[in-house]
């Protein structure tokens, strides 16, 4: 049964209805964690990239805007903060005098590491309001998820 059907529309079955559980439960935590992101000082889209830099590795502008499903101008405005701030760095690619590199800096992953340990501790401590049979079921669903997000973007 859906956990939010405010409409009053009778409750889809089947995969139907944990889609919709799965879509409901993912944009509320999603929420949640953007209040916590908030306590860092980039934007959204900022500390996105900079994720990307950081726990994806070293692209180029190019390659950074295509996984931030951004258009390259404006991720060479997200780029232009992250550089100024000193998170990110640009090094000219060996291969190609016009390319550059983009990798975080050490503050970048310093600011990213913190960004991330603030999370799980926002999740972590979330986690204490469920039963055992709730976090355990939390634990199976965990890598189950992961599959389930990387076979989105493979169909995507």
């Amino acid at each position: 049964m859906v956990a939010d059907n405010p409409s009053g529309a009778p409750a889809p079955s089947g995969a139907v209805a944990v889609a919709t559980d799965l879509n409901s439960g993912a944009i509320h935590l999603l929420r949640a964690l953007g209040v916590v992101d908030r306590r860092t000082p980039l934007t959204p889209a900022r500390l996105s990239a900079l994720s990307v830099l950081v726990f994806g590795g070293p692209r180029s502008l190019g390659g950074l805007a295509a996984a931030e499903d951004v258009a390259g101008p404006t991720m060479t405005r997200i780029v232009d903060g992250l550089v100024e701030a000193g998170f990110v760095a640009r090094q000219a690619d060996p291969t190609d005098g016009r390319a550059v590199t983009l990798s975080a800096t050490v503050a970048g992953r310093e600011l990213m590491d913190q960004a991330r340990d603030r999370r799980l501790m926002a999740i972590v401590e979330a986690m204490t309001v469920l039963s055992v049979a709730e976090r355990e079921a939390l634990s199976v669903a965990a890598p189950a998820l992961r599959r389930l997000a990387a076979a989105l973007r493979a169909q995507l």
